[in-house]
């Protein structure tokens, strides 16, 4: 299943192998605080300043 800008940051860790790996490289580090369940990828690219196609894209290599 393809990660896409809508999802939650939590469904991304569950379905994406290198997810953890991928965000906490471009500066996501708060993969398991509570935020993580509700938060889409769209979100936490603005909070975080990261352009949510890239990071889409990223995920999806």
């Amino acid at each position: 299943m393809a990660v896409t800008k809508d999802m939650t940051i939590g469904e991304v860790l569950l379905q994406c192998e290198k997810a953890p790996e991928v965000l906490m490289g471009i500066g996501m580090h708060c993969l398991g605080c509570p935020s993580s369940q509700g938060e889409t990828i769209e979100e936490a690219a603005m909070v975080h300043g990261v352009d949510v196609d890239e990071l889409v894209n990223m995920l999806n290599a």
